[in-house]
């Protein structure tokens, strides 16, 4: 992790503190510290962290650099603890830039840095540095089929860090935003069912009463059917609009979804393109704060 700010608050991955019962911060002077977690993004594998220092302790901060001006080839150095070999520094280039990495089911993390950097087992949530020494990512992962290094990292880029530190700080949480309706990922047999012309984009089931949604004039289903099998049986209703684009990007399945909403807030007013029958249909909605 990353020391952010003088009064002892650390970045790092959620994953590094997943299912921990008791967390410490260990310095490289060998003191340890008791931290308590402030909050987590588990969309963007973010955490930050709390210890209290003594009172004589001057905390050496990482200072912040910008990803949005990185180039592909510029050279980038991690610091983190591989294979438990403690405060060890790797350097590479900026392999790629703008890299959608998905973490988990319906999760995208957009953006990520790609790096050579070697990252191993025990460097997430180490910083990745420009030559100036600013953090411009936060290591996070690689991709490997043996789970050592296989010359492709990756990182969260800071400008993301950024933002949702300061929600964590704000809100205890980061505040996202949603379409205040239930969406159904359309697939083959959806639209075969349902006689539909497209099999990709997101059926509105429902739409939340009196919701933004519902006052933007989106529509959900009438026709109730029952779509699964056994315990992942649930009810949706056919025959509603069918979201293919929001804030101009292209949207065929929840992971989309999430990914273009990432970076708004509730209340942001945005466009979404719906597909009602075999007309395209333009709407501007407000977005809702969406329930965790």
């Amino acid at each position: 992790g990353s020391i952010i700010d003088s009064r002892g608050y650390v970045l790092t991955n959620t994953h590094v503190i997943e299912d921990a019962t008791k967390i410490f911060i260990s310095l490289s002077d060998g003191s340890q510290y008791k931290a308590k977690i402030i909050g987590v993004d588990s969309e963007n594998d973010l955490a930050v962290l709390k210890f209290d220092p003594p009172a004589n302790m001057q905390l050496n901060t990482i200072k912040f650099g910008n990803s949005d001006g990185l180039k592909v080839g510029q050279r980038v150095l991690a610091i983190g603890n591989p294979f438990g070999l403690t405060r060890t520094l790797t350097v590479g280039i900026v392999s790629a830039l703008g890299r959608p990495i998905q973490t988990g089911s319906n999760i995208i993390i957009k953006n990520m840095i790609q790096t050579d950097t070697a990252i191993n087992p025990g460097n997430s949530g180490g910083p990745l540095l420009d030559s100036e020494g600013k953090m411009i990512g936060i290591n996070t992962m690689i991709y490997s089929t043996s789970g050592s290094s296989a010359g492709v990292g990756f990182a969260v880029p800071v400008n993301t860090a950024k933002r949702v530190v300061a929600e964590i700080l704000k809100y205890g949480k980061v505040r996202r935003a949603s379409i205040d309706a239930e969406l159904v990922q359309l697939n083959a047999s959806i639209a075969s069912y349902a006689g539909l012309s497209v099999e990709r984009g997101l059926l509105v089931s429902r739409v939340k009463k009196d919701s933004n949604a519902e006052r933007a004039g989106l529509r959900g289903g009438a026709n109730a059917v029952r779509y699964g099998i056994g315990k992942r049986a649930a009810i949706i209703y056919l025959g509603g609009d069918i979201i293919t684009e929001i804030a101009g990007q292209a949207v065929s399945n929840l992971s989309e979804y999430y990914a273009v909403l990432e970076d708004k807030k509730p209340n942001d007013s945005i466009a979404v393109t719906v597909l009602r029958g075999n007309k395209t249909v333009q709407l501007t909605l407000t977005l809702s704060e969406r329930n965790e």
